[in-house]
Protein backbone atom coordinates (compact mmCIF):
# COMPACT_ATOMS: atom_id res chain seq x y z
CA UNK A 1 0.00 0.00 0.00
CA UNK A 2 1.18 3.49 -0.84
CA UNK A 3 -0.14 6.97 -0.04
CA UNK A 4 0.71 9.37 -2.86
CA UNK A 5 -0.76 12.50 -4.46
CA UNK A 6 -3.70 11.79 -6.75
CA UNK A 7 -3.58 12.76 -10.42
CA UNK A 8 -6.34 14.02 -12.67
CA UNK A 9 -6.51 10.56 -14.27
CA UNK A 10 -7.57 9.21 -10.84
CA UNK A 11 -10.72 11.35 -10.66
CA UNK A 12 -13.26 8.78 -11.95
CA UNK A 13 -12.02 6.15 -9.48
CA UNK A 14 -11.92 8.72 -6.65
CA UNK A 15 -15.53 9.73 -7.39
CA UNK A 16 -16.65 6.10 -7.23
CA UNK A 17 -14.78 5.56 -3.96
CA UNK A 18 -16.10 8.71 -2.27
CA UNK A 19 -19.69 8.04 -3.29
CA UNK A 20 -19.45 4.42 -2.15
CA UNK A 21 -18.25 5.47 1.30
CA UNK A 22 -20.50 8.45 1.98
CA UNK A 23 -23.87 7.80 0.37
CA UNK A 24 -26.27 5.06 -0.65
CA UNK A 25 -26.93 1.59 0.70
CA UNK A 26 -23.39 0.35 0.01
CA UNK A 27 -22.01 3.06 2.30
CA UNK A 28 -23.87 1.50 5.22
CA UNK A 29 -21.31 -1.34 5.17
CA UNK A 30 -18.90 1.11 6.80
CA UNK A 31 -19.22 3.21 9.92
CA UNK A 32 -18.64 6.65 8.35
CA UNK A 33 -21.70 6.84 6.12
CA UNK A 34 -23.84 9.95 5.66
CA UNK A 35 -26.58 7.90 3.96
CA UNK A 36 -29.08 8.39 6.81
CA UNK A 37 -28.60 12.17 6.71
CA UNK A 38 -28.15 13.01 3.02
CA UNK A 39 -29.58 11.58 -0.20
CA UNK A 40 -27.84 11.65 -3.57
CA UNK A 41 -24.20 11.49 -4.53
CA UNK A 42 -21.37 13.07 -2.53
CA UNK A 43 -19.46 14.21 -5.60
CA UNK A 44 -19.24 13.83 -9.37
CA UNK A 45 -16.48 14.07 -11.94
CA UNK A 46 -17.14 17.75 -12.69
CA UNK A 47 -17.26 18.81 -9.04
CA UNK A 48 -14.17 16.86 -8.02
CA UNK A 49 -12.23 18.10 -11.06
CA UNK A 50 -13.13 21.67 -10.11
CA UNK A 51 -12.15 21.13 -6.47
CA UNK A 52 -8.82 19.54 -7.36
CA UNK A 53 -8.02 22.42 -9.71
CA UNK A 54 -8.63 24.90 -6.88
CA UNK A 55 -5.83 26.94 -5.37
CA UNK A 56 -3.33 25.12 -3.13
CA UNK A 57 -5.20 21.78 -3.34
CA UNK A 58 -3.73 18.28 -3.03
CA UNK A 59 -5.59 15.01 -2.76
CA UNK A 60 -3.73 12.09 -1.30
CA UNK A 61 -4.74 8.58 -2.32
CA UNK A 62 -3.99 5.13 -0.96
CA UNK A 63 -3.59 2.32 -3.44
CA UNK A 64 -3.57 -1.38 -2.72
CA UNK A 65 -1.13 -3.91 -4.18
CA UNK A 66 -3.24 -4.10 -7.35
CA UNK A 67 -3.18 -0.33 -7.89
CA UNK A 68 -6.81 0.12 -6.84
CA UNK A 69 -7.56 3.30 -4.88
CA UNK A 70 -8.85 2.29 -1.44
CA UNK A 71 -8.72 5.62 0.39
CA UNK A 72 -8.20 9.34 -0.10
CA UNK A 73 -8.14 12.71 1.64
CA UNK A 74 -8.64 16.23 0.27
CA UNK A 75 -6.23 18.93 1.48
CA UNK A 76 -6.21 22.67 0.83
CA UNK A 77 -3.80 25.25 2.18
CA UNK A 78 -5.79 28.16 3.62
CA UNK A 79 -3.40 30.75 4.97
CA UNK A 80 -1.27 29.11 7.68
CA UNK A 81 -3.75 26.24 8.09
CA UNK A 82 -4.40 23.07 6.12
CA UNK A 83 -8.06 22.23 5.55
CA UNK A 84 -8.86 18.51 5.53
CA UNK A 85 -11.95 17.15 3.83
CA UNK A 86 -13.32 14.05 2.20
CA UNK A 87 -11.30 11.59 4.30
CA UNK A 88 -12.51 8.41 2.64
CA UNK A 89 -11.88 4.70 3.10
CA UNK A 90 -13.61 1.98 1.11
CA UNK A 91 -16.56 0.74 3.27
CA UNK A 92 -15.28 -2.85 3.22
CA UNK A 93 -11.86 -1.74 4.54
CA UNK A 94 -13.03 0.60 7.30
CA UNK A 95 -12.00 0.01 10.94
CA UNK A 96 -8.67 -1.52 9.85
CA UNK A 97 -6.41 1.51 10.36
CA UNK A 98 -6.35 2.99 6.87
CA UNK A 99 -8.23 6.13 7.92
CA UNK A 100 -5.66 6.72 10.67
CA UNK A 101 -2.85 6.27 8.14
CA UNK A 102 -4.44 8.76 5.73
CA UNK A 103 -4.98 11.24 8.56
CA UNK A 104 -1.32 10.87 9.62
CA UNK A 105 -0.17 11.36 6.01
CA UNK A 106 -2.30 14.52 5.81
CA UNK A 107 -0.78 15.87 9.03
CA UNK A 108 2.73 15.02 7.80
CA UNK A 109 1.95 16.81 4.53
CA UNK A 110 0.94 19.92 6.47
CA UNK A 111 4.10 19.92 8.59
CA UNK A 112 6.28 19.32 5.49
CA UNK A 113 4.71 22.42 3.93
CA UNK A 114 5.34 24.58 7.00
CA UNK A 115 1.73 24.76 8.17
CA UNK A 116 0.91 24.94 11.86
CA UNK A 117 -2.70 23.80 12.07
CA UNK A 118 -5.11 21.30 10.50
CA UNK A 119 -8.75 22.35 10.30
CA UNK A 120 -11.92 20.55 9.21
CA UNK A 121 -15.69 20.56 9.52
CA UNK A 122 -17.80 17.59 10.63
CA UNK A 123 -21.59 17.29 10.67
CA UNK A 124 -22.66 17.72 14.31
CA UNK A 125 -24.81 14.56 14.23
CA UNK A 126 -21.77 12.43 13.27
CA UNK A 127 -20.85 11.80 16.91
CA UNK A 128 -18.78 8.66 16.21
CA UNK A 129 -16.74 10.53 13.61
CA UNK A 130 -16.21 13.52 15.90
CA UNK A 131 -15.02 11.10 18.61
CA UNK A 132 -12.59 9.52 16.09
CA UNK A 133 -11.00 12.91 15.44
CA UNK A 134 -11.00 13.92 19.11
CA UNK A 135 -9.08 10.74 19.97
CA UNK A 136 -6.45 11.95 17.50
CA UNK A 137 -6.06 15.38 19.08
CA UNK A 138 -8.64 17.43 17.21
CA UNK A 139 -10.84 19.75 19.23
CA UNK A 140 -14.03 21.69 18.55
CA UNK A 141 -13.29 25.38 18.12
CA UNK A 142 -16.74 26.43 19.30
CA UNK A 143 -17.67 27.50 15.78
CA UNK A 144 -20.85 25.91 14.38
CA UNK A 145 -21.46 26.34 10.66
CA UNK A 146 -24.67 25.89 8.73
CA UNK A 147 -24.41 22.86 6.41
CA UNK A 148 -25.17 23.71 2.81
CA UNK A 149 -24.39 21.64 -0.25
CA UNK A 150 -24.91 22.23 -3.95
CA UNK A 151 -28.08 20.44 -5.05
CA UNK A 152 -26.16 18.30 -7.56
CA UNK A 153 -24.12 16.91 -4.63
CA UNK A 154 -27.00 15.62 -2.55
CA UNK A 155 -30.01 16.74 -0.55
CA UNK A 156 -30.01 16.89 3.23
CA UNK A 157 -32.90 14.94 4.77
CA UNK A 158 -33.07 17.48 7.62
CA UNK A 159 -31.37 20.78 8.55
CA UNK A 160 -27.76 20.06 9.46
CA UNK A 161 -24.89 21.95 11.04
CA UNK A 162 -21.16 21.33 11.25
CA UNK A 163 -18.58 21.74 13.98
CA UNK A 164 -15.24 23.22 13.09
CA UNK A 165 -12.39 21.12 14.50
CA UNK A 166 -8.70 21.99 14.66
CA UNK A 167 -5.40 20.47 15.70
CA UNK A 168 -1.97 22.08 16.01
CA UNK A 169 0.61 20.38 13.83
Amino acid sequence: MAITPAKSSDIPELVDLVNSAYRGEGAKQGWTTEADLIDGTRTDIGSLTEELNGPAVTMLKNTDDNGRITGCVFLQKRGEKLYLGMLTVSPTLQAKGLGKQLLQAAEDFGREHGLNCMTMTVITKREELIAFYERRGYAKTGEVISFTIPEHNGVAKEPLEMYKLEKSL
